[in-house]
């Protein structure tokens, strides 16, 4: 048979690695890959990347999921991490002079803390000692000392009054009241009453001589009021002074764990200062309880003003990278925008919203500082104003702290503005193609930012470098997560399994999860086999428990197809009706399904007609194929005569969505098959798109597509008939299964591969295609004679009752408007 020519050799319809391929027993025996097998382009660009100091060479990880990503940039980013030297901590700190602003502190890894706890004690230490201060014997005489200094001046000016109130004839007394002038008359006070009694004249003389005193009173208080108040300042110097020098002593101590530190020493400076001139605050501390409930408002207050007290000498260790090992590597899983540029936290008190130094949070740019961040694009995004954040950070090269009612709300309000912290982190996205390619047309920072493009193929060579690699990574991932060793023959089985994943020969898939996966899977069945190294065996079942535990829809399908439900012929031959495969894939899992193709051919001028499209079920590209139909029977059959048709193209029994090119070769085959009034044999199954010049072009799935088939085929019981034509191209994508190899094997189901329609079409009716002679005719009885004829005489009919009475035009060479198609199974009759 003609047939056979295009039949593909058994051994050629999948690839089998032979366990002897590995030098080894057990994976026990390799050194294991803790990265990714096949990512040779990935590597290098990441090792650029990371190598690279400039400003925008931040990193996006384009690939797939599960292509390995997250665990390639953890694994390379971690290594060069641990080479570099470790970033500063970072704290925070009140501002004395500008209380809004608090102050940025950097200091070497470990000492943030340090600092911290320095401050605390010097806090804690500087209460007692002042106290102490305070009581000691040389303070209360240096005290006495200006006071009595001060009582003694003050006495002085009193006496001075009084000496001048005798002089006019009065005594000054204290009352309750205050200061009262008092006459004296013969060394004796007046009372009001004696006073009253006295002449007038002598009033008046009493009187007049007293005019003066009040202002000189005055005068006096005066006087008086301003020693005191200058005996209070000089007590408030004294304990200044003293504060000064008590603090001093222990700022001096902290001073010196920080001797470079500029910053350190004016805050520390500034730290007693301010304690210097609060001292009487200070010293109130003790008189305040620290903890149990406020039993009322005034000790609550006083508990609030303590604890707004302490703070002050606080320190907030934003970042501590005491126990960092390197650089550090931070991969924040919840990217939101305080989570990334940090944020203030506030507390209630008395019913109004208060922060300080010490509520400022650091986020994963803060924690990346002087290291690495990796994220994934789509948290990022999928957060309002998250990738602005980042952004922002990355343009200024600095971590701003602002929380989100600053920058959305449209009343400013007041709350603190933290110094900003100098950025100094690579930023590693990890997302899919389709994004990095929208950010880089959409976004004009993200060119500029994100400069280093780090591609993950979907898969590698199959050579014998990337077999060890393989080999290496499966010892990896056995380690990683402790799970049994693999044989060679395991080993080999999970490699085949990869080459299936990728429905390629001579090339396996790049994909980390799914090696991972069969691992884990691999390994369980070999314990629950009580094996302690996984075999072969062990990774076969693995593999058809995941697919049985999938595949339920495909095997209801099946079972509608066995039962009649869905019309699916295996024997016979039919005119224009053609098996047609196609895969559907659900959630992870893919499996290829035939449908019923059918055709309808008749004489007209409405072209070509996809009744997918007419009821807009068909996709674009399916479309498109079926419009290159009536190019290609343009071409082919209407060069000198215009091409009268009117078809129909169908898939029966359709009930979703048709998208793809990969029926239009059924269809075609369908449409000759009516045309040329020939049956098609229903025992073979048609997958391959074709162009307008009739050359069949591959197509994806092939390997599910024949699978699919051939279960139907098994179901109805195998002829030794029974096939699928594939395109001549996808010969190396067959990755068949080793039922279906031996079926092949043993003559009792088919695979054919084809370079063009006329090979097809004589594989499905048995009858010569037919060359085209000179003249542009056909061999004479072929397949395309047969067409040509058919397509000729609908031309001379559709003349015929054109003709106006009395003439007789000769036949116009233009062609008729073609209509639009789609993949479709035909099962057209032709029509006479």
């Amino acid at each position: 048979m003609a047939e056979k020519r295009w039949r593909v050799p058994a051994d050629r319809l999948a690839w089998r690695c032979d366990p002897d391929t590995f030098g080894f027993q057990t994976t026990a025996e390799l050194e294991a890959l803790n990265g990714i097998a096949g990512q040779e382009r990935a590597n290098k660009a990441m090792a650029f990347g990371i190598d690279i100091d400039a400003e925008g060479y931040n990193l996006f990880l384009v690939g797939s999921p599960g292509s390995g990503r997250w665990i390639a940039a953890r694994t390379q980013i971690e290594e060069r991490a641990r080479t570099e030297p470790r970033p500063p901590d970072w704290c925070y700190v009140h501002n004395f002079e500008d209380s809004d602003q608090p102050i940025a502190l950097s200091l070497p890894a470990g000492q943030g803390q340090q600092l911290a706890r320095d401050m605390e004690n010097l806090v804690t230490e500087g209460q007692e000692q002042i106290l102490k201060a305070f009581q000691a014997d040389e303070y209360e005489e240096q005290k006495s000392a200006i006071v009595r200094s001060h009582s003694e001046r003050r006495d002085a000016v009193m006496e001075a009054l009084q000496a001048r109130a005798r002089e006019a004839g009065f005594l000054i007394q204290m009352t309750p009241a205050g200061m009262v002038t008092v006459p004296v008359v013969e060394d004796q006070a007046l009372t009001p009453e004696q006073f009253e009694q006295l002449p007038d004249e002598q009033k008046r003389e009493i009187e007049e001589r007293g005019r003066e005193l009040p202002s000189q009173i005055e005068q006096a208080f005066r006087q008086a009021r301003a020693i005191d108040r200058e005996a209070q300042e000089q007590v408030r110097k004294l304990d200044q002074e003293v504060a000064r020098q008590v603090i001093g002593q222990l700022v001096d101590q902290v001073r010196r764990k920080y001797p470079d530190n500029e910053k350190v020493t004016r805050f520390l400076e500034a730290a007693q200062s301010d304690i210097a001139e609060h001292v009487e605050e200070f010293r109130s501390l003790e008189q305040i309880p620290e903890d149990g409930p406020a039993i009322n408002m005034p000790v609550a207050i006083a508990q609030m003003q303590r604890e707004e007290m302490l703070n002050r000498y606080k320190v907030n260790v934003l970042v501590d990278n005491s126990g960092t090992e390197g650089a550090p590597v931070v991969c924040e899983v919840h990217p939101t925008y305080y989570n990334l540029v940090g944020k203030m936290d506030f507390r209630v008190r008395f019913g109004v919203m208060v922060t300080d130094p010490n509520m400022i949070k650091a986020g994963a740019l803060h924690r990346a500082n002087g290291g690495y961040l990796v994220l994934d694009i789509m948290d990022v995004i999928a957060n309002p104003l998250a990738w602005d954040g980042l952004k922002r950070s990355l343009r200024s090269g600095q971590m701003r702290i602002e929380n989100l009612g600053e920058q959305m709300g449209l009343i400013p309000t007041a709350t603190l503005q933290p110094e900003p912290i100098p950025l100094h982190a690579k930023v590693a996205l990890i997302g899919p193609p389709m994004l990095y390619y929208l950010l880089h047309s959409l976004d004009p920072d993200f060119a500029r930012l994100f400069k280093v493009k780090v591609d993950f193929d979907t898969e590698m060579d199959r050579d014998e470098a990337h077999l060890a690699q393989y080999a290496a990574m499966i010892a990896g991932l056995t380690r990683r997560e402790k799970m049994l060793p693999f044989s060679k023959g395991a080993v080999a089985c999970a490699v085949q399994w990869a080459a299936r994943l990728r429905e390629d020969q001579f090339k396996l898939a790049a994909s980390h999860r799914a090696a991972r996966e069969i691992v884990a899977e691999a390994s369980y069945w070999a314990r629950q086999n009580g094996r302690e190294v996984v075999e072969a065996e062990d990774v076969s079942q693995a593999i058809e428990a995941r697919e049985y535990r999938s595949r339920m829809l495909e095997e209801k399908i099946q079972e509608w197809i066995a039962n009649g439900t869905i019309m699916i012929d295996t024997e016979g031959q039919v005119t224009a009706q053609v098996n047609g495969l196609s895969v559907i894939s659900l959630g992870g899992y893919a499996f290829g399904r035939p449908s019923r193709i059918t055709a309808r051919t008749f004489l007209g001028r409405g072209g070509v007609v996809n009744i997918e499209r007419e009821v807009e079920m068909g996709g674009r590209i399916h479309n498109k194929g079926v419009l290159i139909l009536s190019g290609y029977l343009g071409g082919r059959y209407a060069r000198n005569v215009p091409l009268s048709l009117s078809a129909t193209l169908t898939f029966e029994q359709l009930y979703e969505d048709v998208e793809g090119d990969s029926a239009s070769a059924a269809e075609l085959y369908a449409l000759l098959s009516s045309l040329a009034d020939l049956p098609v044999s229903q025992s073979i199954a048609v997958t391959g798109s074709v162009n307008q010049r009739g050359e069949i072009q591959p197509v994806g799935g092939v390997t599910h597509k024949i699978e699919g088939f051939y279960h139907t085929c098994k179901a109805r019981g195998l002829t030794g008939e029974q096939g699928v034509i594939i395109p001549q191209q996808n010969m190396r994508n067959l990755m068949l299964k080793e039922e279906v190899v031996e079926a092949a094997r043993n003559g009792r189901f088919h695979i054919w591969a084809v370079r063009t329609v006329d090979e097809g079409i004589e594989i499905l009716t048995g009858a010569p295609a037919g060359r085209q002679l000179a003249d542009g005719s056909f061999e004479e009885g072929s397949v395309n004679d047969r067409v040509m004829w058919r397509l000729r005489r609908f031309a001379e009919t559709m003349r015929d009752f054109s003709v106006e009475p009395g003439t007789e035009p000769p036949i116009r060479r233009e062609v008729a408007p073609v209509g639009a198609g789609l993949e479709g199974d035909g099962s057209p009759d032709a029509e006479e």
